[in-house]
């Protein structure tokens, strides 16, 4: 016998003696070593937050590029020429000042000196890269521009707050700046951004395609905060220990019932008078706050004085006998986005109590079109000026078939008037107009529920 082939069998006889004596004591170190790693696994990701407690992460629902990123994050990495504060005023961040020549129709900025781009470059006129259609942007000096406009525009500045960003990743003065970011295929799964300040955190967002995904992240350690719209997913995190539920109003969107005014039912306004009685807001109580006009509470031009509607069933009932026949039995079509399906089911029940009788539809996002009703968001500018959604040169008044001259020249004054005091008089007349006509049926601003790891 060859002396390797004796050496390899002394040492398996070894290995089966010492096997033999110490069997108990291998079995338990392998159950311990492999109850470690399991455990490890996990709860690993409790431990990395526990380890670095600087380090915020954030989950978010969306499909994004590094060339769309949504306007939190932007906000962080950037800035504009100009910031609104809580009042909703414009006040200069990239620029020193401004005024406002030509009875509105330029506006020159002095812009601010010493501030840099995330890649130390200096900030000039050449780096603001703002795109307007019917305004000429011209770079007077280094630090100085002028935008010059086709006709006066009071809300011109509020343009002028969107964060200006070098792409693919240059922020200008921003708290943070970009790090680094991973894509697959074509959309951006992670996103995370350095603090310019030594006192703020670390913040890494992870991006999911929907709300029960990243729910689940966040169940298991892998994200640290995010941002819900259902109360009663929201009450969950209420139990847990490390967990904090903070709800605020987002009154940036407003959940509106729309008219087609092509329809003669729905033209007479008596008939949007029912609807709007007949629609019971309480029922929306744990999704937003009680809309009573189209411009929030929160803003410098709201009209307090408007009255909320009172939500009478029988009243709109008698209503709307008054104006169907009752050999009458076509349908309405109601029409919806699916993220709004269960509400529209609940106003879909007040329509018939009334006796309308409905069709309730899912829509895309690419045909709203063939509705008679329809419910959706209306997207809130921080400025009152809604030109965009009532005046009946605009796209949404031209898919609703509605007309209100009088409303016509409010919304054409408030913006073409640069006195605060002055425009507050447009549109304290502009709600009141809009609530009188029974313009549409305003439902509520809804609550946002954020999760946070404590």
């Amino acid at each position: 016998m060859d002396p390797d082939s004796r050496n390899v069998r002394y040492y398996y006889w070894l290995f089966l003696e010492f096997a033999k004596k110490h069997l108990k004591l291998i079995f338990l170190s392998a159950l311990i070593s492999t109850i470690f790693i399991i455990s490890t696994i996990t709860i690993s990701p409790y431990l990395i937050n526990l380890i670095t407690p600087q380090n915020t992460i954030i989950g978010m629902v969306g499909s994004y590029t590094i060339d769309t990123l949504p306007d939190d994050i932007l906000s962080k990495i950037s800035n504009g020429l100009l910031f609104l504060n809580e009042k909703g005023k414009p006040i200069p961040v990239l620029a020193e000042s401004w005024e406002i020549l030509e009875n509105g129709l330029i506006y020159r900025f002095q812009l601010k000196k010493n501030i840099l781009l995330d890649d130390g470059s200096f900030f000039t006129a050449r780096d603001i890269n703002y795109r307007f259609k019917d305004v000429t942007m011209r770079l007077k000096e280094d630090y100085l521009v002028e935008f010059v406009l086709k006709k006066p525009l009071a809300i011109f500045p509020i343009y002028l707050t969107k964060p200006i960003v070098k792409y693919p990743k240059l922020g200008i003065g921003g708290l943070y700046k970009i790090d680094r970011y991973k894509y697959k295929y074509d959309k951006l799964l992670e996103l995370s951004l350095t603090p310019n300040k030594k006192d703020l955190t670390r913040i890494t967002y992870k991006f999911y395609p929907s709300e029960s995904q990243m729910i689940n992240a966040y169940k298991l350690g892998q994200i640290t905060q995010m941002d819900l719209s259902k109360k009663s997913i929201a009450d969950v995190f209420l139990q847990w220990k490390n967990t904090k539920v903070e709800k605020v109003v987002d009154y940036s969107n407003l959940l509106t019932l729309f008219f087609n005014y092509n329809n003669q039912f729905l033209k007479e306004k008596e008939v949007r008078s029912a609807i709007k009685m007949g629609v019971d807001r309480e029922q929306f109580a744990d999704l937003g706050a009680s809309a009573k006009t189209s411009i929030p509470p929160n803003s410098w031009a709201y009209q307090k004085n408007i009255k909320a509607p009172v939500y009478d069933a029988e009243l709109g009932q008698k209503i709307i006998k008054k104006f169907r026949e009752s050999t009458d039995s076509a349908k309405l079509n109601f029409n919806t986005y699916y993220d709004y399906l269960d509400v529209a089911g609940d106003i879909n029940k007040n329509l018939n109590e009334i006796g309308i009788p409905t069709n309730l539809n899912v829509m895309s996002y690419s045909n709203t079109n063939d509705f008679d009703i329809m419910l959706a968001y209306l997207k809130i500018s921080p400025d009152p000026d809604q030109y965009y959604y009532w005046h009946s040169t605009q796209s949404l008044s031209m898919a609703t078939g509605y007309k209100n001259l009088k409303i016509d020249k409010l919304l054409e004054d408030g913006r073409s008037t640069f006195d605060q005091e002055e425009r507050i008089k447009y549109y304290f007349d502009l709600q009141k107009n809009l609530d009188d006509d029974n313009t549409a049926v305003f439902i509520y601003f809804p609550y946002n529920y954020t999760i946070k790891r404590i």
